[in-house]
Parts: structure tokens; C-alpha cells; sequence
């Protein structure tokens, strides 16, 4: 029997395996993702099965051939969606658009909510709009707007969700916010970027959940780039939140002395995805000079062996550097290490291998890092004990980790 509806069938195969991966636990977010029909807000020529695979879609990219804009992959949206907690008549304003994730969050909020889609790209604003009207929702408000200033004419909202990288909170976002109301964003913390849950808690936002994530960077006045160090060309890169006087050609140097190794007692299973997050984010928590490397495997084998290939957590010193690794453990765990080069290489894989030491010793089997936005220029008090603190324009953001530190 041949299908009437093939998208209808691929839309409600979509909602059960996220279901049966049990990223769909609310049933009106379910019922959302059975009645959007993705594949309307798809790029032209995507076929039903990329349009329906749970997978980012770029929309658009850039003359170097970076990705500019995207529908992100169904089971982030789910997450965001979820976390936002959404109800029937909620206001909700979207920070970067493509259409689909509006959609989605207006099929939940009804016709008594209202919600808008805002991006300062006009082309994707273009693309959203007739997206939404193909697909009959007329009610949704998409704006050409700069995601910094939010969209203050249709404030407050119930929710903001961001889904384009931020590494900073805009007051504009927090201004716009309806008393109780939460803040979803990526945010990017030293070149970890976590989907924050935030809501205010007194005179700061405090994360009540965090999901290691990927999305395409802010545009415009909340643009802030990142540091690149090529170490080898474009297949061997260290990225870094803060400005540098570290010199690359030192590091590539390095790359030509031998391998230091050291390795951990620690190990995780394979496909224990938590306990990583938190290790990079512990990591990366670290006083010291810090960055990820992203390697191209096969251009980098035999040479460069980092546990990620996009973000892999490095330690730095001014002429070598340090990288976590693993090894099979058995078939079905790896054991941490870390790799080193440079003078001080055999020095750093030491440190990093103790710094997992006492992750695994005193938190990996406790609760989440705690994660809270302040105001720049805020004094935190000594009992809130952050680890780390990352000082933006608008905001400080800090991590404290719970248990002992060392």
C-alpha cells in the first residue's frame, strides 16, 4: 500500500524515536513534533529523510563556507523546548530563526500565545516567513532585529530562547523577561558552550539545567569571536575564549619534539557522554591558561590523538601545550590521559592527569557544576566558592564545583 502522507509518517517515526530515547517526555511537545512539518522549513532540495534524520540543517553559509544559520537537530530542540516549559498562552521570543523551533513552540503555546522569531540576517528572516506561512502559521511574528537588543516592542515574555552561541547575557534579555519567566541559551563558557536553563534568583540568573551543545556564533553587536591559534595550518587549531599574547609558532614548534605521555587510573564508559561533559567543564574550570584543540584525524594521525576532534580540553603554557587522550581500557571503557609537547609538555600531562584525579575523586559522582550570570563588576562573596569566573561585558559568569577542590 503505497504511503498518502509520507512526511506525516516520517514526522510521527521522528516523535517516536525521540520518545523511545526518551528526549520526549512532555506529550504536548510530542504532539508538536508530529504536526510541524520540518521539511517545509528545510533548505530546497533536501530530501524527506534528511529533512525528517535527526540532524542540524544549515540554512545558510558564509563566503568561507561557515555555517551562518540553521534549524538545529530535532532532539536540541526538543531539550530547549522542554526545558523552557511552555504553556498554553505563553509569550515567547526566539533569538535567531529559521521558522521550525517557532513553529514547534507555537503549536504549544496555542492560539491564545503569542510568539516571536527575531535574526539579523534578512535573508533568514525572509526564509522563515514564507516557511511559516507554507506551513499555516500566520501568527507567528518573524523581525529583522539585532539579537543584543532582544525585541522590546512585544515584551515581556514568559520565555526566551536563544538559539544561536552566545559567550555574554544582554541586560535587554533579562529587562524583557516576565517575573518568573526562563532564559534558554547556549552559552559559551572558555570554549565550552552549555545550553543554560536560567532563571533569576534574587539579583542574578541561576542555571537549573546545562546540556553540552553546538550552534552557529551571535552576529552583531553580540558578535565577539573567538582566539585562533593554527598550530598545524587548518588541521591543527587551538581555540580560546580569551585575547592571547601566546605565540602559535611556538606551539607548532613544539609539535616537533617528542610526545610526552601520561595516563590516569580513571576511567569512563565509551559511551558515557555525562561524565565527559562534566570532565571538559572541569577542565576547563581551571585558573590557568586554557584552550580546545580541533584536529583533522586523519591529516593529524600518528601525531595528534585528542579524545574530541572539535573540542578537546587543552593546557597551555607559553611554549607547550597538553591535551586529554584516551585508550582502550577493555572493550567497553577508556582510560584518560593526556599528551604533551613542548619543554613543559611532560609537565602539563602530568597536571592534567592529576586535575582528573581529583575530578573523579570528588566530583564526578556529585551534583552538576553550580552555574550563575551576575551583573559585571559584581563581588562575589567568599561562601559561594566559584572555581572559575569569566568576566564579560555584560556579566560574570561563575562555576562552582560542589565537594572539595583539590
Amino acid at each position: 500500500m503505497i504511503d498518502a502522507d509520507p512526511a506525516a509518517t516520517m514526522r510521527q517515526r521522528l516523535a517516536e524515536q525521540l520518545t523511545g530515547k526518551g528526549l520526549l517526555a512532555q506529550p504536548e511537545v510530542a504532539a508538536a513534533f508530529r504536526a510541524v512539518p520540518r521539511h517545509l522549513f528545510a533548505p530546497p532540495g533536501t530530501s524527506l529523510e534528511a529533512a525528517y534524520a535527526d540532524e542540524a540543517l544549515v540554512t545558510k553559509r558564509d563566503a568561507d563556507g561557515k555555517a551562518t544559520s540553521s534549524i538545529s537537530a530535532p532532539w536540541l530542540q526538543a531539550y530547549m523546548v522542554q526545558t523552557a516549559g511552555l504553556r498554553p498562552g505563553a509569550r515567547v521570543l526566539e533569538i535567531g530563526s529559521g521558522g521550525y523551533n517557532a513553529a514547534l513552540v507555537a503549536e504549544i503555546v496555542g492560539p491564545t500565545g503569542a510568539v516571536t522569531s527575531i535574526d539579523i540576517d534578512t535573508d533568514v528572516v525572509g526564509h522563515a516567513r514564507a516557511a511559516l506561512t507554507r506551513a499555516g502559521y500566520l501568527h507567528v511574528q518573524v523581525f529583522p532585529a539585532d539579537a543584543e537588543h532582544g525585541y522590546p516592542a512585544r515584551a515581556p515574555y514568559d520565555a526566551i530562547i536563544v538559539t544561536v552561541e552566545a559567550n555574554d547575557i544582554p541586560p535587554a534579555w533579562t529587562a524583557q523577561l516576565a517575573p518568573g519567566g526562563v532564559l534558554v541559551v547556549p552559552l559559551r563558557i572558555r570554549a565550552n558552550t552549555r545550553c543554560l536553563t536560567l532563571r533569576r534568583q534574587d539579583d542574578h540568573l541561576t542555571a537549573t539545567a546545562a546540556l553540552q551543545c553546538g550552534f552557529v556564533p551571535m552576529q552583531g553587536h553580540g558578535h565577539s569571536p573567538t582566539h585562533r591559534l593554527s598550530l598545524l595550518g587548518e588541521d591543527a587549531v587551538l581555540e580560546l575564549d580569551e585575547a592571547t599574547s601566546l605565540n602559535p609558532t611556538a606551539f607548532g614548534a613544539a609539535l616537533h619534539q617528542p610526545r610526552a605521555e601520561a595516563w590516569s587510573p580513571v576511567a569512563l564508559a565509551t559511551d558515557d557522554n555525562t561524565a565527559f561533559e562534566s570532565l571538559h567543564l572541569w577542565l576547563a574550570s581551571q585558573p590557568r591558561p586554557f584552550a580546545v584543540l580541533t584536529v583533522d584525524r586523519e591529516r593529524t594521525a600518528g601525531l595528534l590523538d585528542p579524545q574530541d576532534r572539535f573540542v578537546c580540553p587543552t593546557l597551555l603554557a607559553p611554549d607547550s601545550l597538553a591535551y586529554l587522550t584516551v585508550r582502550r581500557s577493555d572493550d567497553s571503557r577508556w582510560q584518560l590521559g593526556a599528551h604533551g609537547f613542548g619543554p613543559h609538555g611532560t609537565d602539563l600531562a602530568q597536571e592534567m592527569t592529576d586535575l582528573i584525579r581529583i575530578w573523579d575523586r570528588h566530583h564526578r559522582h556529585t551534583d552538576d557544576p553550580h552555574i550563575t550570570i551576575h551583573r559585571a563588576g559584581t563581588q562575589l562573596s567568599p561562601s559561594a566558592s566559584p572555581r572559575l569566573l569569566v568576566r564579560r561585558r555584560h556579566t560574570v559568569i561563575a562555576v562552582a564545583w560542589p565537594g572539595r577542590h583539590s
